[in-house]
């Protein structure tokens, strides 16, 4: 059996840093995921994709993100446990829950942080006669190894940013990139969507808009998308089709705990993210709150403030004092 001060459900980017800003307060923190691997989201889907809006940094790869992460909490010593998924959860005592896995992993703690991005997730797929046919035979739902698309034809479908990003940093590595959306008008940010126009003008990229894939064709392997626009059906050459069309959430047993949940999300109070269940809280995607952005730098100042009225809600008769790290050090290393 595990005991801990705070329990993280995510190893994420937001439940990494929670742990960072735990241990500034001498609070012990172990970590859960259903994943085999810390990094959530971006070790499973993108570890390779490059991240535009983290503080101090222009540019910085989704994994070397989550490695950082890591460094930056060793001197805290968290816990895991990795490849098990969050099942149960009772409360056992006055300010004390104890949650089992799906494997029988036992774990107490006080305070709850459910910091599970979207929870179990699964990509959105088109629907397309005999695609799941081609499934890591020319058809795949995420990029997760830039190289494996060297040299090659390539066909991008979507309109949001994932497609628009992997459509500008495949540039230079696949032979001819085709990029179709079902509208003429783009979804993602507007500095992506700028990127593409002008790669489209120079000619490196295939745009067609008001289009979409409606047939696959090959043998054992993909070699060619049927796409239907205004005018008609035709077919595109391709080594690889890349639909990208997001991911459907699934909360898993976390919806049957007892929380208020809206579309799939959590309900939390904006003061300190509290449920409506004491000493349970949510942060990151997982959450949701009137003006809610779903960002990494979000969720970082969420696990911060969360951190603080765990304290003292663990504590309440000990007096916190927040103190910052550029002037005192960063309390804790030398424990």
């Amino acid at each position: 059996m595990i005991h801990t001060d705070i329990l993280i459900i995510g190893a994420g980017p937001c439940g990494l840093f929670t742990v960072f800003e735990a241990g500034l307060l001498k609070m012990k923190c172990h970590i859960i995921d259903a994943l085999p691997q810390v990094g959530g989201q971006l070790s499973e889907i993108y570890p390779k994709k490059p991240i535009y809006d983290i503080p101090g940094f222009p540019s910085i790869l989704a994994g070397d993100l989550v490695d950082n992460l890591m460094k930056q909490i060793e001197p805290f010593h968290p816990t895991f446990t990795l490849g098990e998924r969050a099942e149960s959860i009772e409360k056992t005592g006055d300010k004390e829950y104890t949650l089992t896995t799906n494997k029988g992993t036992v774990i107490k703690a006080p305070v709850i942080a459910i910091a599970g991005g979207l929870g179990s997730f699964e990509p959105r797929k088109p629907p397309i006669p005999n695609l799941s046919n081609y499934e890591d035979n020319g058809v795949d739902y995420m990029v997760r190894e830039p190289e494996k698309y060297r040299g090659k034809k390539i066909l991008i479908a979507g309109g949001g940013d994932s497609a628009l990003d992997w459509t500008i940093e495949l540039v230079g590595i696949a032979a001819e990139i085709t990029l179709i959306h079902r509208r003429n008008s783009f979804r993602g940010a507007l500095d992506s969507v700028d990127k593409v126009m002008a790669l489209a003008q120079a000619g490196k990229i295939n745009l067609i808009t008001e289009a979409q894939a409606v047939g696959v064709v090959g043998d054992d392997t993909l070699t060619e998308v049927v796409i239907k626009q205004k005018d008609g059906e035709s077919n595109i050459a391709v080594d690889y089709f890349i639909p990208l069309f997001g991911l459907t959430p699934k909360l898993g047993p976390i919806a049957d705990w007892g929380l208020t949940i809206h579309r799939s999300a959590v309900e939390v109070n904006t003061d300190d993210y509290s449920t409506n269940v004491p000493g349970i809280y949510a942060i990151g995607d997982i959450n949701t709150y009137k003006g809610k952005l779903k960002l990494i730098l979000c969720g970082f100042h969420e696990g911060t403030m969360m951190v603080q009225s765990a304290f003292k809600y663990i504590y309440p008769d000990q007096k916190l004092s927040f103190k910052y790290t550029t002037v005192t050090g960063i309390a804790g290393l030398e424990s």
